[in-house]
């Protein structure tokens, strides 16, 4: 029985209402079904399923049955909850090991298979060189992360972390480094980890061991090491050798400063989360990620950045950018004052709840790094304003040559359907949309596809929401993952050799 077709007066019939509703518990059924295969693949095999690029580990049903909806804007057909649980009850029993998954990808080309072979054939195909062995020796040793500052970036970092803990994860959080402020220290981070009164509760349990100096969340040890400076750390001490150290604070932002880390014995390499001055690198995931090689010393750069540069990226290479302006439209910081009282920086002294701030913003000097060939061609501003979180880039530019709003729009739309950047770029097509409906966005930018101004001409307006804690910190994982080394591999068109990506369904995660 086809579905109901909604009238004036709502579905017309008794039976077409039962139908509907037989249909969502079914959905539901399957994705619930689907849960624990979910976790035992990830938790077992590294493998990493999504749905076009939706990633599904850690989804509740509900999230799983949104997730394939969201499939209907790659191909305008909806992948059938039912037929995931099949592909994903097959993979259970292959034995895979580090590999991205894409249930949606597979099932359309199995619905498009030409030969007629059965799904556990087709399967076989494509996955015929991703067996793991036996006894588990093809995986390595998890790489050893250190937090370095435990403040908004730092707890969302943990908590990214801690999600993907396990026996077979790439990264693993060994330590926190803080400055300790008096004798109950331990106990307030720990509760500042539990609770958080933007993004929710933590997601599973924390303990503290202050006799320890630990917290263990979701069967992670966490060792929490006081110190002032980063050569004061001995992370041997405790374990940890040939760690990457995240430094969370922005204290320190050149080569010399950072380099401090490298001091600590254990310590191997350095990530900053603020952009990088002088010849630290700037890196943005997904444009220029490869660039990283073994360079001690890395700048995930700032948050704006990560939003604009691959809309930036894709706008450039489909009509070139003569001239652009960046105005940021920035939630309210910690490093404003909450009454107005003295403060080093420029009108950033004044009460953050009660005033809109004009500030600098160095995202535009970030993008060109990341993007030499906009190099000379960026401006950018700034506005805090008192919201607590999401903010809003205004992108001014300047094309090679004229576009329509729908063409300029579909290029975007595209680009965050099936690019290489759909990791990176979300697009958002509603009349109703607010900055908090953006809150906990795992992309890097959001571009607000009503709200884009382009008349034909070579001048157009773009704007790209972001979550400048959740969305930015997922970018920070990323590029980590790429320090640590992790490389998985998806499946190869049928008969083909297995074609390498970096991360692909993971980094959404």
């Amino acid at each position: 029985m086809p579905a109901a077709t909604p009238t004036e007066a709502g579905v017309s019939t008794a039976a077409e209402r039962a139908h509907l509703q037989r249909m969502w518990d079914e959905k539901l059924a399957a994705a619930e079904a689907m849960v624990p295969l979910i976790g035992r693949l990830y938790r077992r095999d590294d493998v990493v399923p999504s749905v076009h690029g939706r990633p599904l580990v850690g989804q509740s049903p509900i999230g799983i049955v949104k997730a394939h909806r969201s499939s209907r804007r790659v191909d305008e057909t909806e992948v059938p909850v039912a037929t995931s649980l099949a592909i994903l009850t097959e993979l259970d029993t292959m034995g895979l090991s580090s590999v991205s998954v894409d249930l949606g990808d597979l099932a359309s080309r199995h619905r498009r298979d030409r030969l007629g072979s059965t799904l556990r054939e087709f399967l076989d195909d494509e996955f015929f060189l991703r067996r793991g062995t036996a006894d588990g020796s093809s995986r390595t040793a998890p790489r050893d992360v250190v937090l370095y500052g435990f403040g908004r970036i730092g707890r969302m970092l943990a908590r990214i972390l801690l999600e993907r803990a396990g026996e077979h994860a790439p990264l693993a959080l060994r330590a926190v480094v803080v400055r300790r402020w008096g004798p109950d220290d331990l106990v307030k981070r720990a509760s500042l980890l539990r609770r958080d009164s933007i993004h929710g509760p933590f997601a599973g349990t924390v303990t503290v061991d202050s006799e320890h100096d630990t917290i263990t969340a979701n069967g992670t040890l966490m060792q929490f090491i006081s110190a002032d400076s980063p050569g004061a750390v001995d992370y041997r001490a405790h374990g940890i050798e040939d760690a990457i150290v995240v430094d969370t604070t922005g204290r320190w932002r050149d080569a010399e400063g950072l380099e401090q880390h490298l001091l600590a014995p254990g310590a191997a390499r350095v990530l900053l989360t603020a952009p990088g001055k002088g010849d630290v690198p700037n890196v943005v995931h997904g444009i220029n990620h490869d660039t990283i090689g073994d360079d001690p010393v890395v700048s995930a750069a700032s948050c704006t950045t990560n939003a604009i540069v691959p809309v930036l990226k894709v706008v450039s290479d489909a009509y070139g950018i003569v001239h652009g302006h960046v105005e940021t439209v920035h939630s309210a910081t910690n490093d404003q004052n909450l009454v107005d009282n003295y403060h080093p920086a420029d009108r950033r002294g004044r009460a953050a709840g009660l005033n809109m701030v004009i500030t600098a913003t160095g995202a535009a000097r970030a993008a060109e790094k990341a993007l030499p060939e906009l190099r000379g061609r960026l401006t950018g501003n700034a506005v805090r304003v008192p919201t607590p979180n999401v903010s809003l880039a205004v992108l001014h530019l300047t094309l090679a040559r004229p576009v329509g709003r729908d063409e300029l729009n579909g290029v975007l739309r595209d680009a965050s359907l099936t690019s290489p950047l759909r990791r990176q770029i979300d697009y958002v097509e509603s009349p109703e949309i607010v900055s908090t409906d953006l809150l906990g966005s795992r992309r890097a930018g959001i571009v607000d596809g009503l709200a884009t101004i382009a008349d034909g001409s070579e001048h157009v307006v773009l704007y790209v929401w972001y979550d400048n804690e959740s969305g930015y910190s997922r970018q920070v994982h990323r590029v980590l993952q790429e320090m640590a080394g992790v490389r998985r591999t998806a499946p190869a068109a049928a008969g083909g050799a297995p074609r390498p990506v970096r991360e692909e369904a993971h980094a959404a995660l």
